[in-house]
């Protein structure tokens, strides 16, 4: 089983060439761009993006989501922050293509990312961190075990108000007790189907 590929994404390496002109087009989107970031929306050209790109750390956890049915970019994940010597790593996730919005393909691309997180580079634990409002991005945390640990509040300024700050986190043993048994009886269904599909 590759260890990167979920029922309808797979994780893969962000191709700067390639990849610059649709993450810029997603960065004139105001609404995802407060999805997406805490500062002040800023669109830029596909040149900044690709310089953006390219001047990214080497050991930077981050990847392209794309579909798994037609291969389309259509996110960014990653463990952007990691602190090695407490197993403990802070996450950040997209979705830009507002088509594939509140259908699954975050939760499955999150998935994807804690098995990794888990598995392969053995932590402890993970962190997020969103702003007040975003309930899709909620539900789809819980979906995936993560826990609510705190609000800063106040912390952000959009539209005149104030917003919170919503920390949420999931230790290896909840993500184990929640997702071995139906990881595995998911993926050997979705591999059922694909065989079944030709």
């Amino acid at each position: 089983m590759d260890i990167l590929t979920g029922q309808l994404t797979r994780l893969a390496a962000v191709n700067p060439d390639t990849a610059a002109e649709i993450i810029a087009r997603w960065l004139h989107d105001s609404q995802f761009w407060r999805l997406a970031h805490t500062e002040p929306a800023l669109p830029m050209l596909p040149k900044n993006v690709k310089r953006a790109l390219e001047d990214r750390p080497i050991d930077l956890h981050g990847f392209a989501i794309r579909t798994r049915r037609d291969d389309r970019l259509i996110g960014l994940i990653g463990l952007y922050t990691i602190f090695w010597p407490h197993r403990d790593a802070f996450m950040g996730i997209n979705i830009g293509e507002r088509e594939y919005w509140g259908k699954g393909y975050g939760t499955d691309a999150l998935r994807v990312l804690l098995r990794y997180a888990f598995d392969e580079l053995n932590l402890q634990r993970v962190s997020l961190s969103f702003l007040e409002g975003n309930e899709r991005a909620m539900r789809s945390y819980e979906k995936c075990g993560f826990r609510h640990e705190g609000h800063e509040r106040q912390a952000w300024a959009y539209d005149g108000r104030r917003w919170d700050e919503i920390y949420m986190g999931l230790l290896r043993e909840e993500w184990e007790a929640m997702n071995n048994d139906k990881w595995q009886w998911s993926m050997q269904k979705a591999s059922r189907r694909n065989s079944a599909n030709g």
